[in-house]
């Protein structure tokens, strides 16, 4: 091989990264800065309440029995017309308390729908969507707290045909102090929403809130590991918007273990793979600024780690001029950096520094073993569930209550401040 085309190997793997993170949200801030503000102007319509869709909630549930009853009581404050709201929880798997708290909580708008064998997420909601009677299907997770108003909030958007899907925003609350502790990574993510929906391409959604015109809704595979992402984006496909309004919003407690969350990204990255074969249409240029921020903001991201890997090894190889020699330090400082903003703890100015690189490689690796295991494994649909903070005290009767401590398990969490990319 040259030293010639080594080099171009080099410079395209550094460019390619730079672009993804850096040149692609330049370039969309710019260009939603130049998108009339008109387009958002029915961000400000309110919508009748004699007009409002009958709208079906589905959350899938596993083991849920710490924070079920906390999510029921939460979903009967929400500012809606109980004539037209319903909730559907499926219960994957009868393995806890979660399908009896649900049967016995005395909603008649909350129904559950329990299946006996655990099947994974996917076949859950296959199966919940033909039975729901709402026009508007809404998606959520059993440890999401919404905003009694989201409902209306994201609804509204459905007044214009064109719109398929409604994403909310999400904030992440430390489970000790109830602070909001959405981390940069998190900010920069929202950011990037914000300015493709102003462009009209919004890529996926979040699963904790999101709104999907039911007639849209198709099958997904039953090994499918990142369901929200591909039913956001089949709305592409169909040829509707995609929207995402920051002013319906839902909380949830940020993780607390940085190994669980590790396992986490991997499989979420082994899920952005799997979808490519679903999804690969969207790259087409003939959709325009969607295929764009395809390219941009996932797949370059996806295969970030491969440039990264790329441009190390190929540096390796041109340590006979003194500009390589500078770029070897400066990324050989680069990960030394990150593997101290990774195993140290500290408030110092320094560390709080390294805290970026830090997550910036861990992020980056958990893509890399995702790859290689989309690649060279089989997959399964069937997620690890997250341990809850808190247990749930039970209402049996007007004279007792019964409390469930939360069941064990492998699957921990994490600080948000300290890997702030959960759930995107």
């Amino acid at each position: 091989m040259s030293l010639l085309l080594i080099e171009s190997l080099f410079w395209t793997a550094l460019f390619l990264i730079g672009f993804s993170y850096i040149g692609y949200p330049l370039v969309i801030w710019m260009l939603a800065r130049n998108k009339s503000r008109q387009q958002n102007s029915k961000e400000q319509e309110h919508i009748d309440t004699t007009s409002l869709p009958r709208v079906s909630i589905i959350i899938a549930a596993y083991r849920e029995e710490a924070v079920i009853l906390e999510r029921l009581n939460n979903l009967a404050r929400l500012d809606y017309p109980s004539s037209k709201l319903e909730i559907l929880i499926g219960c994957d798997g009868n393995e806890d308390l979660t399908g009896e708290l649900v049967s016995a909580y005395g909603n008649d708008h909350i129904r559950l729908i329990q299946f006996e064998q655990r099947r994974g997420k996917a076949s859950v909601l296959n199966d919940c969507v033909p039975q729901a009677s709402g026009e508007i299907l809404v998606f959520s997770d059993a440890n999401t707290n919404m905003d009694p108003q989201c409902l209306r909030q994201m609804v509204r958007h459905f007044q214009d045909e064109s719109t398929g899907c409604v994403c909310g925003q999400l904030i992440l609350e430390d489970a000790e102090t109830g602070k909001n502790v959405d981390g940069l990574y998190w900010k920069y993510e929202n950011f990037l929403k914000h300015c493709e929906t102003r462009l009209g391409a919004v890529l996926g959604v979040n699963g904790a809130l999101y709104a999907l015109k039911k007639s849209l809704y198709q099958p997904i595979p039953a090994d499918t590991i990142i369901d929200d992402f591909l039913i956001g984006m089949r709305v592409h496909l169909a040829g509707q918007c995609l929207i995402y309004d920051e002013t319906a919003f839902a909380v949830e407690e940020s993780a607390t273990s940085v190994q669980a969350e590790f396992k986490r990204r991997i499989r979420i990255g082994t899920g952005a793979f799997q979808s490519l074969k679903h999804l690969k249409g969207l790259l087409n240029p003939r959709y325009g600024t969607i295929a764009f921020a395809f390219w941009s903001h996932k797949l370059l991201r996806w295969i970030c780690p491969v440039f990264m890997a790329l441009a190390f090894l190929c540096n390796l190889f041109l340590l006979n001029q003194p500009l390589y020699q500078a770029t070897l330090s400066l990324q050989i400082l680069f990960y030394a950096s990150a593997f101290i903003g990774m195993k140290m703890d500290g408030s110092s100015r320094l560390l709080k520094l390294c805290r970026v690189p830090g997550m910036f490689v861990q992020m980056n690796l958990a893509l890399g073993i995702g790859l290689f295991r989309f690649l060279f494994t089989r997959q399964s649909g069937i997620w690890e569930r997250t341990e809850r903070s808190q247990p749930a005290a039970v209402p049996v009767n007007d004279q007792e209550t019964l409390e469930v401590e939360p069941i064990d398990s492998d699957a921990e969490t994490m600080p948000a401040d300290t890997i702030p990319f959960i759930k995107s």
